[in-house]
C-alpha cells in the first residue's frame, strides 16, 4: 500500500460532498430541462414516481449523504485503481455508469432490468440516461480530481459552500412548506 494513499475520512467527506452538490446540480438542471413535473405526471412514470407536490420529492437530496458515503466505502477499497492516477476518474465513472445505470439488480428506468422487466417503452429508459451520465462523470472526474490534489483548497471551499447552501435551502423549504411527514 502506497504511504500517499488517501484514508478513509478525506474520501468519505469528499464524496459525500461531491455527489450530493452533483447530483443537486444535475436534478436541477434536467428537471428543467427535461419538465419532469410534467414527465412524472404525464408518462408511464406517474405509476412509481411520487408528484412533485409530494414533500419527500424535496427532502430527496437530504438523503444523498448517505448514498455518498456508501460510494466513499467502495471508492476507498478501490482506491489505488481509482485515485493518483491519470485515468482513475475514468474507470470510477465507467464503474458507476455500468453498475449504478445499466446493471442493476432491480428493474430500475434505465437499466437493463429496466428494460427487460417493466411495462415501460424503451424510449422511456433512454431518456433516463442523460441526467445519470452526466452526474456520474462529475461525481468521478470532481471527486478524483478533488482527492488527487488536496492543496486545491478553493476546490474545497467551493465544494464545502454549495454543499451548506443546498442543504440549507433544502431544509428552509421544507420547514415553511410543512415538512416532508406527508
Amino acid at each position: 500500500m502506497n504511504a500517499q494513499s488517501p484514508r478513509f475520512a478525506p474520501i468519505a467527506i469528499k464524496t459525500i460532498v461531491t455527489h450530493t452538490v452533483t447530483y443537486m446540480l444535475m436534478g436541477v438542471l434536467a428537471s428543467t430541462l427535461f419538465d419532469y413535473r410534467a414527465w412524472f405526471a404525464e408518462s408511464e412514470l406517474r405509476l412509481i414516481m411520487r408528484q412533485f407536490g409530494d414533500p419527500w420529492i424535496m427532502a430527496g437530496p437530504l438523503f444523498q449523504p448517505l448514498r455518498g458515503l456508501l460510494f466513499a466505502f467502495v471508492f476507498y477499497l478501490l482506491r489505488e485503481q481509482l485515485f493518483g492516477r491519470r485515468r482513475g476518474w475514468l474507470v470510477m465513472w465507467a464503474m458507476l455508469v455500468v453498475i449504478g445505470i445499466l446493471s442493476t439488480f432491480g428493474p430500475a428506468p434505465g437499466s437493463i432490468e429496466g428494460m427487460l422487466y417493466t411495462i415501460f417503452p424503451v424510449g422511456l429508459h433512454v431518456a433516463a440516461w442523460p441526467e445519470g451520465l452526466l452526474q456520474s462523470m462529475l461525481l468521478a472526474w470532481i471527486l478524483c480530481y478533488w482527492v488527487d490534489h488536496p492543496e486545491k483548497r478553493w476546490l474545497s471551499w467551493l465544494m464545502g459552500v454549495a454543499f451548506l447552501l443546498f442543504m440549507a435551502m433544502i431544509s428552509m423549504g421544507l420547514l415553511i412548506s410543512g415538512g416532508a411527514g406527508g
